[in-house]
């Protein structure tokens, strides 16, 4: 498999499939990558959940989340996406050494560090997300960051 230089947490990934403010930078972004993204257990499980929170919290209905996550599976489906398997406990000793380097001082939360020790795990280079603390703990772990 080709190595994978990019990685995109829930924040951009929501924001290719859902309407928001960041919707349109996130869709040129990813129209000029021309390389597919990594999606892993975490994405499944992230992604589905903020797109679900959207109906409780009155923005979007069942039937956008229906659609959304539909085109998700096309994505896989056409490649733009790629099935990431991760070993979860390197993902962890590594999210736990990122905590205790940065959350003191960035205020990280878990998730935000777990998205960045999985792209570390991936050995990607660059880390795609719309968090401000991500954004901050991903750039001070060396990777670059956008959009």
């Amino acid at each position: 498999m080709k190595r994978l230089r990019y990685y995109a947490d829930s924040s951009f990934l929501v924001s290719c499939y859902l309407l928001d403010v960041n919707t349109s930078v996130a869709s040129k972004y990813l129209l000029a990558l021309k390389e597919p993204l990594p999606f892993t257990a975490l994405h499944e499980i992230e992604v589905r959940n903020a797109m679900i929170l959207s109906v409780f919290r009155g923005i979007i209905t069942a039937d956008d989340v229906t659609k959304a996550w539909i085109q998700v599976q096309v994505d896989i489906r056409r490649g733009l996406l790629v099935r990431t398997a991760l070993a979860w406990n390197t993902v962890f000793r590594r999210g736990t050494r990122l905590s205790s380097s940065f959350s003191a001082v960035i205020g990280t939360r878990s998730l935000d560090i777990l998205h960045v020790a999985a792209a570390t795990s991936i050995r990607a280079k660059h880390i795609l997300t719309f968090d401000t603390r991500q954004r901050t703990l991903a750039m001070r772990a060396g990777f670059r960051v956008g959009p």
